[in-house]
């Protein structure tokens, strides 16, 4: 299970936002690609990006971060964040990012989903993002009608690499992760499921490790993506990366 470090990109500024409010953010560093080296010299295998931004705009915002971020590792990065097209995903790919991340777009065309899947075979991931079990797209600003285990379900044949799942309401307020809602989708799914979302602590850490899979059909918990914790300080990153080494 890898432990991958996220940055969230704001107007240039790795940032993160309190359940994805937008005017609650703070401002961790201006230099996204010194915080991306800071992560890969700590142990970091693979770093997640979003794209702020781009999330609401639905278009992509802060290229020349991401740009900085690419010229500093050695890593791979998934980046999320305004990523509708083709064309969008093409020109992150042909940059360097290795894996993008299709949001609200998954949600309203799932055939496109299913095409870049077979363009951009093992290069294709699915946030899932849910309040109450309901999926919500558009920078979490609207919820649908579709529950999250359907929607991962839709993708299960298509090649979607992984899937991202955030509970909305742990996002960002070191409460815990839902694990309970996380190991529901790795049961209902053969897709590998990335928990995003309410990790505190080291302990938050080791208790999602307990759970990782693979489930009756396959399904697994590949991964944890942690941001607020880290930059204040609550998980210390080298710890966490050693926990999931010593349980590999």
């Amino acid at each position: 299970m890898l432990i991958i470090p996220a940055i969230d990109l704001k107007d240039g500024q790795c940032v993160r936002l309190f359940q994805g409010d937008m005017n609650q953010h703070t401002v961790y560093s201006d230099d996204p690609g010194a915080m991306a080296r800071h992560w890969q010299d700590a142990g970091a295998q693979r770093l997640h990006v979003v794209d702020l931004n781009g999330a609401f705009a639905g278009q992509p915002v802060n290229d020349n971060a991401i740009a900085a971020i690419l010229k500093a590792l050695s890593i791979p990065v998934q980046l999320g964040g305004g990523i509708r097209t083709l064309a969008t995903m093409e020109h992150y790919l042909n940059l360097g990012i290795q894996r993008v991340i299709l949001g609200t777009i998954a949600c309203r065309d799932p055939q496109l989903v299913q095409e870049a899947c077979r363009l951009f075979p093992g290069q294709i991931l699915v946030g899932i993002d849910a309040r109450d079990g309901w999926v919500a797209v558009q920078g979490w600003a609207e919820v649908t009608n579709i529950r999250a285990v359907e929607l991962a379900q839709r993708f299960m044949e298509v090649g979607v690499a992984e899937i991202i799942f955030t509970d909305i309401a742990r996002d960002g307020a070191l409460q815990g992760p839902n694990i309970v809602a996380t190991r529901a989708l790795a049961e209902a799914v053969t897709t590998p499921i990335i928990l995003s979302g309410g990790i505190s602590s080291l302990a938050d850490v080791q208790k999602v490790m307990e759970n990782p899979g693979p489930y009756a059909n396959g399904g697994r918990i590949s991964g944890i993506i942690t941001g607020k914790a880290l930059y204040d300080g609550r998980l210390d990153f080298a710890a966490a990366v050693a926990a999931c080494q010593l349980a590999a």
